[in-house]
């Protein structure tokens, strides 16, 4: 079993009896797994099964394994996976700045410190400047930098996402697009990307694994 990476151990997933998704696959750091299929084909249960969100209503068996560690019954906030939707999730009554700091990594102490980080977080998306902005101000690109970056800073050791684009204008479909994919590169991230799209697909390259 790799020592790194997210693994997903003859991952199995059945509601009253029918099978939805059945996955084995190593996604390496840095790397993206795509997973396509249709709305209701079981592409958001997969993921809640590997943040620990799996509803009771479905039977599932398999490990998950992240960075040689099983986390398949640790608890959501225990498992150190960010989860990326297709709704940007900002706090309404947060400052764009409070949103960041919201996310930053305990490990990051000192008010000035924090504020250096989350300076530094906006100069890496190309919102320097922006800490003190009010969400609701911001585009739709915008906001989705910022809330991939809220997930990076608190420090996951995987990323999902969950059609994150699917929301997007075109042009700033690319944007996320190539930002996202190349943050996790830049991280060491493994990455598992479920959509409908075969252009989110073709742009986060790597394998496919279909679901029907």
């Amino acid at each position: 079993m790799p020592n790194t990476g997210l693994t997903l151990d003859n991952v199995a997933i059945r509601r009253e009896g029918r099978t939805l998704v059945e996955i084995s696959d190593h996604v390496a750091p840095g790397d993206v797994l795509t997973v396509m299929g249709p709305s209701g084909s079981g592409k958001s249960t997969l993921l809640s099964y590997i943040i620990g969100t799996l509803d009771t209503g479905f039977e599932a068996n398999g490990r998950v394994i992240l960075n040689g560690t099983d986390i398949t019954d640790l608890a959501p906030e225990a498992r150190r996976v960010g989860i990326l939707f297709q709704d940007e999730l900002l706090f309404p009554h947060l400052s764009v700045g409070a949103n960041l700091a919201f996310g930053l990594d305990a490990s990051v102490t000192g008010r000035a410190n924090r504020a250096r980080h989350i300076e530094a977080a906006l100069d890496d998306i190309g919102l320097g400047g922006f800490s003190d902005r009010d969400p609701d101000t911001l585009s739709g690109g915008q906001k989705a930098r910022v809330a991939l970056m809220r997930i990076l800073l608190s420090g996951p050791r995987a990323l999902l996402l969950d059609e994150p684009f699917s929301r997007l204008d075109t042009e700033r479909r690319d944007q996320i697009r190539e930002l996202v994919f190349e943050q996790a590169r830049a991280t060491g991230l493994p990455v598992l990307l479920v959509t409908h799209d075969h252009a989110d697909a073709d742009a986060a390259g790597g394998r496919v694994h279909r679901l029907t």
